[in-house]
């Protein structure tokens, strides 16, 4: 049996209680994916909202969102996370946390379906590690099955809820297998979200691609990215130079 909890530099992450647990993918997308704009350097930021709003779909531990805290609170300037999920013992397990992190103020977590998440409070991040099995023998455990399987939340409406939750200048970012990167590209053109960053995820040199990280954003103004290749092992390493460089600030 693994260890019910994983340490980092500057915050550790219980993960017992929890169907999925910390994992590459979850560490990929809370180092890669782009910030928001500061408020304070944004000419059309909401008004009301001086800083910057975040939402964590199936934050499950808390990972993702915690990270992003780490990050942000280089930033002087507030900001909120909202993690949402629908497993209650995984939102149990993030509120403590974050309560133990150093940026218990700015975290919080609830239960809640992301297709009945209020449209009044839009995001300037939203961020997603989804579950992405759709078509696979499904576990035999409930709770890992709801966190691994599209039933509860298809890419379709992942992609539909988000694009009501943004703001005009918002982030979208998401891990996703690679084999969904043409579903993923169609759907979001579909509610005119734009590709801004696009990473193909190899796990060693000469292997295919296993992930994309990508991210959209409402502008259309947006120059379509040039995808970039990340490999997490080198030939002689189980991480890669670049794996490091990007994750540096988070492993121990």
């Amino acid at each position: 049996m693994g260890s019910p909890f994983f340490r980092f530099k500057q915050f550790t992450v219980w993960h017992d209680r929890c169907a999925m647990k910390v994992g590459t993918d979850g560490v990929l997308l809370g180092a890669w994916c782009p910030l928001p704009i500061s408020h304070s350097e944004a000419s059309n930021s909401p008004q009301g909202v001086p800083y910057p709003r975040i939402l964590d779909i199936g934050t499950g531990s808390g990972l993702i969102a915690l990270m992003l805290a780490q990050r942000l609170s280089n930033r002087d300037e507030r900001f909120t996370i909202l993690g949402i999920d629908i497993d209650h013992d995984a939102v149990a397990q993030s509120q403590i946390n974050f309560q133990q992190s150093p940026w218990s103020d700015y975290l919080t977590s609830q239960a809640c379906r992301l297709q009945d998440m209020p449209t009044e409070h839009a995001f300037d991040l939203i961020v997603s590690n989804p579950p992405y099995f759709q078509d696979s023998l499904k576990n035999p455990n409930a709770q890992r099955a709801t966190a691994r399987h599209t039933d509860t939340l298809s890419y379709a409406e992942l992609i539909q809820h988000a694009a009501r939750l943004l703001t005009n200048s918002g982030i979208l970012a998401l891990v996703l297998p690679i084999e969904a990167e043409h579903e993923i590209l169609a759907l979001a053109a579909e509610h005119r979200l734009f590709p801004t960053h696009i990473t193909h995820v190899h796990s060693k040199p000469g292997k295919p691609a296993k992930r994309i990280l990508i991210a959209f954003s409402p502008m259309s103004d947006t120059p379509y990215p040039i995808p970039h290749t990340m490999h997490i092992e080198s030939t002689d390493s189980p991480r890669s130079q670049e794996y490091q460089e990007l994750t540096k600030d988070f492993y121990l």
